[in-house]
């Protein structure tokens, strides 16, 4: 089984940083995958969109194709796993995924690891005119997917005959450089089909899903694999949450505020609904109260570990060395 698992990942969401125009753009994001990994981030996760998420950004803000970015990165990186959280398997045929995530293991020295899920974001399936589906449909695409993906990246030539996908005996070369293939992680925190999906055929699970659903998530999970008789400690489990971390509470707040600023919100106007929804999204404080925070909402309840973007100053190299020594601590 590919081992480790993701202890401390680092993901790049955004590619649109203050003062980094387009042709200095990628040297930034390879300065920020390196100095993430010298911080202690044994993983770099970029995500796989085309258009920025509405959550983070208006759709026309920097968005790199995620595959050729981590090629790149793989060059400029000497240690850290590199991959996607996650793949959305309805952009591309499985086959040619495989194909991809395997050149990447090869070129990386045996760092890729494949973060696959169903797909979700139907704005940028019908501008792209990908088939979007109904939510069961993409679900079953994904189950046939894994049934390619598993024996490819395990230098197996699969042959499968499906309602959406088809390979007479495909062949895969050259092969992965990780005995058994690349770690297969599922993302998503639905109880009744992802977390099903990962006790049947992850190696890593990740919840995008507010720390307080934790614990019932593990159960659920929990529950599936005693379904198909599988051991719940041979799957990595992490969560993925953004961070706001400074010297001092009030730095925090402040880096906060600059944050929404730049999107036309003020933070002291906001009515307290806003303000309440806002905070469920951002885990913030100094390093006192992260690490308190990583006890009790990772540790304690049994993950095995963490993956953290940095909304506020993620392409400030200064603060993913300072994230990373205040969570690598927390995890010690």
């Amino acid at each position: 089984m590919p081992t480790p698992f993701t202890r401390l990942g680092f993901q790049i969401p955004n590619f649109t940083f203050p003062d980094v125009p387009h042709t200095a753009l990628f040297d930034r994001v390879a300065a920020m995958a390196a100095r993430a990994e010298e911080s202690g981030f044994d993983t770099i996760f970029v995500m796989d969109h085309f258009y920025q998420l509405p959550m983070l950004g208006p759709p026309e803000w920097n968005m790199f194709e995620a595959y050729t970015l981590l090629g790149a990165l793989a060059a400029r990186t000497r240690r850290a796993r590199l991959g996607t959280l996650v793949t959305g398997n309805t952009y591309r045929n499985p086959a040619l995924l495989g194909k991809i995530v395997t050149s990447l293991d090869v070129i990386s020295g045996g760092r890729a690891l494949l973060g696959i899920g169903a797909g979700w974001f139907e704005q940028e399936h019908t501008a792209f005119g990908f088939e979007f589906g109904s939510f069961s449909e993409r679900f079953l695409k994904l189950e046939e997917a894994l049934a390619i993906l598993k024996p490819m990246l395990r230098d197996e030539r699969p042959s499968f005959d499906g309602r959406f996908y088809r390979t007479e005996e495909v062949i895969n070369q050259p092969p992965s450089l990780q005995e058994g293939g690349p770690t297969i992680m599922i993302g998503g925190a639905g109880e009744k089909k992802t977390l099903r999906m990962a006790a049947e055929h992850a190696h890593e699970s990740n919840l995008p899903c507010h720390v307080d659903e934790v614990p019932r998530k593990l159960q659920v999970l929990e529950r599936h694999c005693q379904t198909v008789g599988r051991d719940r400690g041979t799957i990595g489990v992490s969560v993925l949450f953004s961070l706001i971390v400074a010297p001092t509470m009030g730095e925090a707040e402040a880096q906060r505020d600059a944050l929404l600023a730049r999107r036309g919100l003020d933070w002291s106007a906001l009515p307290e609904p806003m303000k309440e929804s806002i905070s469920k999204m951002l885990v913030m404080g100094d390093a006192d109260a992260i690490g308190e925070f990583v006890q009790r909402k990772v540790r304690e309840p049994g993950l095995d570990g963490l993956v953290v973007n940095l909304p506020a100053n993620g392409h400030d190299l200064e603060a993913i060395e300072f994230a990373g020594s205040v969570l690598g601590k927390a995890l010690s």
